[in-house]
Formats: structure tokens, sequence, C-alpha cells
């Protein structure tokens, strides 16, 4: 009866452990993601990436960056394109603001499927979006879900940005998971207010284009309650961008996310 039951046990055992391989294994996968300046670089996606052991890390985000486009937004591809600047700095120099002007989702989507479609990278498995913070003109999510395609959306909304770019991933890579990461909480009340406003609507959005949320405002770790609306806190450098340990803590809960839902 031992011998039986040892047996079955170890089935158990040898099932578990496959399953676990099977269901939490990236290694042969490809991760993309945009944002702003909390995206940019070697930030909260590289510990995701090293976690979960992707096996590309394709990152288009640029500092200071809006879901929103501009009046001016150049497309990626024009013969005029001026270029794509981070700056936030006040200036009058006309190259530089059409430069900042281009510093917008659709732009970045742009340059990130024609770096895929030149063979720069591969297609992603895994897209992440986690940007927001810097947009001011939000817009409805009912109006910019009107129609089922983006023709008529108005891009100049954060709403209207969002569905662009997060739709336009998806009928590209329509066997890539996507997820938008919701803007973390800053050390200023007001903008912390204008970010639950802004996740309602990317919420609205994300739902209607059937794509996962992840609730960083919420979950992450970092609280407005241990942070300074300027100047150093327990994760923030500067009451808005993440320390090193606040980026860290930002990847192992965008990573757990990923991984608890992907499959």
């Amino acid at each position: 009866m031992k011998k039986i039951t040892l047996f079955f046990l170890s089935l158990i055992i040898c099932f578990a452990l496959n399953a676990q391989s099977l269901y939490t294994d990236f290694s042969q996968l490809n991760f993309g993601c945009d944002g702003n300046s909390i995206t940019a670089g070697a930030q909260w996606s590289k510990t995701v990436v090293d976690l979960l052991g992707f096996v590309t890390h394709h990152n288009v985000a640029v500092g200071s960056a809006t879901w929103a486009c501009h009046s001016d937004t150049q497309e990626y591809d024009s013969v005029s394109f001026a270029g794509i600047s981070n700056g936030w700095q006040p200036t009058e120099d006309k190259h530089e603001l059409q430069m900042r002007h281009n510093n917008v989702s659709k732009v970045h989507i742009q340059k990130f499927i024609t770096e895929v479609e030149s063979g720069q990278y591969p297609a992603p498995d895994v897209f992440v979006f986690s940007m927001g913070t810097n947009d001011t003109n939000l817009g409805s999510a009912e109006e910019a879900l009107k129609g089922k395609t983006l023709e008529g959306v108005d891009l100049t909304t954060m709403a209207g940005g969002a569905r662009w770019a997060i739709q336009t991933i998806t009928e590209h890579y329509p066997k890539c998971r996507v997820f938008v990461c919701t803007p973390i909480q800053t050390g200023n009340v007001a903008h912390n207010e204008r970010n639950l406003k802004m996740i309602e609507i990317l919420r609205k959005i994300a739902g209607a284009l059937s794509v996962q949320v992840i609730d960083c405002y919420s979950n992450c770790g970092i609280s407005e309650k241990f942070e300074q609306p300027s100047g150093r806190g327990q994760y923030l450098r500067d009451g808005l961008h993440p320390d090193k340990e606040g980026q860290i803590l930002m990847g192992r809960y965008i990573a757990k996310e990923i991984r608890n839902n992907f499959y």
C-alpha cells in the first residue's frame, strides 16, 4: 500500500513540476513596453525582464511622453520627421518644440512597429504600457471608444491617444498579451487626484479592448503617505520618479501580475 501511495505521490510531484515549468517559462518570449520617464531605459522593465527571463527587451519609452498627441505631431515615417525629444525646460527653439510634440505614444508605437518590421527586434509576446502622468487633456473614454476603427478618434486627448496606441499594438500583434499599468501614486495630492480620474478612463478603454490592467497605483507598494511633494521620500527621489529601490518594487509587482495572468 505504501509503495502505491509513494508511486502516485511521485506522479503528482512530477506533474506539478512540469506544469510549473510550462506555465512560468518566459525564456522564449519577447517583451516590449512604452511609457514616459518612469519607464524609459533600464528601470522597472529591466526588473521584469530579468525576473521572468524574457529573451528580448524592446523599450520605446521616452521621458516627458504623453498618451495624447499635439495638433502638429508628425508621423514617424514622414519625410520631414524632426525626431523625438524628452525635453521639458522652457524653450522657443522651433525644432526642439517639434521634437517634443512628437514625444507621444502614437509616434513611439510607430517607431516600435518599424523596428520590428526592419528586423531589429522580434514581434512581442508581451507588451506593457505605463504612462499618463504627464497628460493634462484627459478627454472621455466614451468619446474615444466610438466606432470600430481608429478613424475619427481625437488623438489630442489622453483617452484617444491611449485607444490608438493600445488598439494598434493588438491589431499588429494579435497573439501578443497586452497589459496597461496605471500611473503610480506621487507625493502630490492634487496630482494623484488627476491620476485617479485618468485611471478611471484607462480602465474603460482597456476593458473595451479586452486588455489587462495592472493596478500600480494601489498595489505596487508606493504610497503618497510616505512621499514628499518634491524631494526624496521612501521610494520617490523627487516626489514623482522612483529611485532604484522604487523601480525594483514596481518591476517585481508588474512581473508578478504578468506571470499570474499571462497563461
